[in-house]
């Protein structure tokens, strides 16, 4: 029982650690990486209170070593969804009526594990299984997922102390209830961090929750499992189970008591979930909340201002970081005509010092793509890209999967500025350039917001205040994560928080108090303290 109101450690950012030559974190992921390397895991689901083993056994491997088994899964079908499903109804009742305080310890203390004991083997699963890069796995696995878990606490706690105010002889107060009935997590493989957030954010406003990960993210995932259970998470509060995308849909989405998704990942799939929804909307107990980040087709917008060297920069972190496998990676950039010869010459510069290769030496800054599907995708459009006439490959352009899923950071410049790679988000180490002239800055700024459905991330670059201001005006609706005189990737928790609005999602900010407002459902309480005992009112008597 609750006997005080408490307040929650104020949050901060995770330090982010360097893994620079001779430094202690550098030599503990190294071992890390080897040791998870040298042994074969055996991945159960985990569902209330077993690890539950199908037999059915999935291998995973690192993308950039795919015939390395770094271990198996065991997949699982509609049976093991209607299993969490009754696992997580069941838990519901003394998770939810568990003291707030008691739940927020458990994510504070996952928090802290992560940023101990845990943080090399997070990064390395993430490395291995994800093929991110030292410093892309620390911002992830580590730094982000650490934010994630204090910041919502701190936001949770928050809005518990948002209350009514209360007239003389009335208390009025509100309740933060958790949603009536189970929520449905569906997680993508680019960050682990995400990964981490979906279930967790929903489950610590007093939700039980069925985890489905990308399978090319278990490896990782099953980690951030240990981690919550170490920190004393109750069987069943989070049930975490691998199967298809059409064997859970069909037993969540007609299922009564669910009662909403949390989901990252492409808008094709979410839209299809949103329509599932509507249609089966006769079946719920509720309305259920439907909570999605989806895809993106980001820009760099330049300005005749500009410093070159800045642009050059920002495209080359903002679209090759992580193979351009961000949602908010930067995938077109326009640059007006009086930069582009010294913009084209610094990029190249830099594209020709990227080395490429597997995670396990950090001196390569590009890694492998996350799986042959993704492979084939990408490299379509880039062979469809070299066809076009209009468009001109001034670098990368080659693949090779036979060790790995390799793709050379790919730079197109085009003459269309409707051309496919233009328009259509890729997920890939594909950046497609459109110069205009410098005179057209206006012009270009429209063009830039009718090209695409998509309206997630985007970038200003400029020294002109008045370029920046109408930059900002023109393009209100074109990112949900608008940043200027910087690359369009990299938001941090209770600093950027992330999410876009058009075809890129609900635009419910991963990172921010209004995302845990969707996992609860108000209840308002009028208590009055002295009851009336005649129904007449003053202006009913006589003058």
């Amino acid at each position: 029982m609750s006997t005080g109101f408490f307040h929650v450690p104020l949050p901060k950012n995770e330090p982010v650690l360097s893994y620079a030559p001779a430094s202690k974190e550098r030599a503990a992921l190294k071992k890390a990486l080897a040791d998870a390397r040298s042994t074969q895991l055996d991945i159960p689901m985990y569902i209330g209170a077993e690890e539950v083993r199908s037999g059915k056994k999935k291998a995973l491997s690192p993308p950039h070593d795919h015939q390395h088994i770094l271990g198996y899964f065991h997949e699982g079908d509609k049976s093991h969804v209607e299993q969490a499903i009754h696992a997580a109804l069941a838990a519901k009742e003394p998770w939810s009526t568990l003291s707030w305080e008691n739940r927020a310890s458990i994510f504070l203390k996952a928090a802290d594990l992560l940023a101990g004991p845990y943080r090399y083997k997070i990064n390395a699963a993430t490395m291995l299984g994800q093929s991110k890069n030292a410093f892309q796995a620390e911002i992830d696995a580590a730094c982000e997922l650490i934010d994630f878990l204090r910041f919502n606490v701190y936001f949770m706690s928050e809005i518990y102390n948002e209350q009514p105010q209360s007239s003389p002889g009335v208390w009025n107060r509100m309740e933060y209830r958790p949603l009536e009935g189970f929520v449905f997590a569906l997680t993508p493989f680019n960050f682990t961090a995400i990964a981490g957030n979906l279930p967790t954010s929903a489950a610590m406003m007093g939700n039980t929750v069925v985890w489905k990960p990308a399978n090319s993210q278990i490896y990782a995932a099953q980690v951030i499992m240990q981690v919550l259970k170490e920190a004393g998470l109750p069987d069943g509060v989070i049930n975490l189970i691998y199967v298809s995308g059409p064997n859970a849909g069909d037993v969540i989405f007609n299922h009564k008591d669910f009662a909403g998704i949390h989901f990252t990942g492409s808008t094709g799939v979410f839209q299809n979930i949103w329509k599932t929804v509507g249609n089966n909307i006769h079946l719920y107990r509720s309305y259920p909340r439907i909570v999605g980040e989806t895809g993106g087709k980001d820009f760099i917008m330049v300005h005749k201002s500009a410093h070159p060297k800045e642009v050059s920069t920002a495209i080359a972190r903002g679209a090759f970081e992580y193979q351009g496998q961000k949602c908010s990676a930067a995938s077109r950039c326009y640059i007006p005509s009086n930069l582009w010869e010294e913009v084209k010459k610094l990029l190249l510069d830099d594209l020709k010092s990227f080395k490429m290769g597997p995670t396990e030496d950090f001196s390569n800054f590009i890694n492998a793509v996350i799986d042959e599907k993704a492979f084939a995708s990408i490299t379509g459009y880039i062979e469809k890209a070299r066809q076009n006439p209009m468009n001109e490959i001034i670098a990368g352009g080659k693949y090779d999967k036979s060790t790995g899923y390799f793709i050379e950071p790919t730079v197109i410049v085009t003459k269309d500025a409707s051309s496919l790679t233009m328009c259509e988000e890729i997920f890939g180490p594909v950046l497609t350039i459109y110069v205009y002239h410098a005179e057209n800055f206006e012009q270009t700024l429209e063009l830039v917001d009718r090209t695409s459905p998509y309206a997630l991330t985007g970038s200003i670059l400029a020294k002109d205040r008045f370029a920046i201001e109408m930059a900002t005006r023109k393009l209100v609706n074109a990112a949900g994560n608008f940043y200027i005189n910087d690359k369009p990737t990299g938001a941090v928790v209770g600093q950027q928080p992330f999410g876009g609005a058009r075809g890129s999602g609900t635009n419910d900010k991963a990172g921010a108090k209004v995302n845990l407002l969707r996992w609860v459902s108000l209840r308002t309480i009028k208590e009055t303290f002295v009851t009336p005992t005649d129904y007449r009112y003053p202006f009913l008597d006589k003058e």
